[in-house]
């Protein structure tokens, strides 16, 4: 591994120690982008050798009457105790970056360049190292080797509170187990009646019904996607287990790789006695990991066991008929966007009717998603679209309608 590791420690608990006891202090987070290229390009030692000219070049460019603390391999925090404004901090940094630019470290005969990015922050205390981290994951979310000074009235910042009052709310979600499966009804465009349910999730807080636009996203950050589908697979089955009817749940790429809906669905279907051939899977139109040959060999084996697949908003990413055809779905859900629009739009109705055309000659079942009007579902039944969905038929509820 690259060196100095326990050096690090030590710089860090100096920062720390050095930013607690002065009363104002610009810090300058300076961060080596894509390091970790040089370990994989040329082995470890090659890497802790550029490491140290690097150290060099920063102790070189960085401002007058600064002092440099290495606290990570590949990161160094510059404070300056200067009263300076931000265009002049702005300066110094993109010196920094500049001088980096236009030099070559040369290791072992080989001639490499290394790229900068600069965090700024101002301020007192060992706050303004996190804000310093904070100023660079704002800037790397569209650059590299350049500057960024810390606001923390961005919409960057505000999204970052946004994200952790909802991963605050997520857990208490999962330990108070208000999250739960809302169910919409899908109906049968021959018979005209309620056929099946889509589950969709849910988070109680008293009295207010929160929808997944604002928790899903939190989930996948923190990792707990796979604890979503387990709750909401529970918890359907369990309602399902008291009718007859044909129920679909959404799964991510995430409970894909994770490779644990087999064991769990089938034990599901034991615990509340339901024939897999009720359960519908809902996959994202991510047609591409239908390339992964561990993926098709698991959602093979789960339409072996009887589960039914349907790929979900068909048409909103770059549709691949293709693998489509190889894979051959029991169901296709084409996205809401076209359905809302089929009335005013020529080319959501054109593609449209690629997609039925598509799916009657492969014997796939067709679910359109969206249907808000009576003169929306009369041009989906025009088209001979075998299932409709929508707030003209039902919203999502908490109880399903037996009638």
């Amino acid at each position: 591994m690259n060196c100095g590791k326990i050096v690090d420690i030590d710089e860090r608990s100096a920062l720390i120690k050095y930013l607690d006891e002065i009363p104002y202090a610009n810090l300058l987070l300076v961060d080596v982008d894509n390091f970790s290229n040089f370990n994989n390009m040329y082995g470890f030692d090659f890497g802790d050798r550029v490491l140290i000219e690097i150290s060099r070049l920063i102790d070189i460019s960085k401002p007058a009457l600064s002092r440099v603390f290495r606290i990570n391999f590949d990161e160094f925090a510059i404070v300056n105790l200067e009263m300076l404004d931000t265009k002049q901090l702005s300066n110094m940094a993109e010196s920094m970056i500049s001088f980096f630019n236009q030099i070559d470290i040369d290791v072992d005969d080989i001639s490499v360049k290394a790229s900068i990015s600069v965090g700024i922050s101002i301020g007192k205390g060992n706050n303004i190292l996190n804000h310093a981290r904070t100023a660079i994951k704002e800037l790397r979310e569209h650059s590299r080797g350049s500057s960024k000074i810390y606001d923390s009235n961005s919409e960057f910042i505000k999204k970052q509170k946004e994200n952790v009052y909802w991963i605050n709310k997520l857990r208490d979600a999962f330990e108070n187990e208000s999250l739960q499966p809302f169910f919409q009804p899908i109906i049968n465009n021959k018979t005209k009646k309620i056929e099946k349910y889509e589950c969709l999730v849910r988070i109680r807080d008293e009295e207010t019904i929160i929808s997944p636009y604002r928790f899903m996203e939190v989930s996948k950050l923190t990792g707990t996607l796979s604890l979503v589908t387990r709750t909401m697979i529970e918890q359907s089955f369990k309602m399902f287990s008291n009718n007859d009817y044909e129920f679909s749940i959404n799964i991510t790429n995430a409970d894909l790789y994770l490779n644990y809906l087999e064991n769990f669905l089938l034990k599901q279907s034991r615990k509340y006695n339901i024939n897999p051939s009720r359960v519908v899977l809902e996959i994202l139109e991510d047609i591409d990991s239908l390339d992964s040959p561990e993926i098709l060999s698991q959602l093979n084996s789960l339409r072996y066991h009887g589960f039914k697949i349907a790929i979900d908003d068909f048409g909103s990413r770059s549709s691949n008929f293709s693998r489509l055809l190889e894979f051959s779905p029991d169901y296709l859900k084409i996205d809401g966007s076209f359905i809302k629009n089929i009335l005013e739009d020529k080319n959501s109705l054109i593609i449209v009717e690629s997609i039925v055309f598509l799916c009657k000659k492969s014997n796939i079942k067709i679910i359109a998603e969206f249907v808000h009007s009576a003169e929306v579902q009369a041009k989906i039944e025009e088209l001979e679209i075998d299932y409709s969905q929508g707030y003209y038929f039902g919203e999502p509820k908490a109880e399903i309608n037996y009638t």
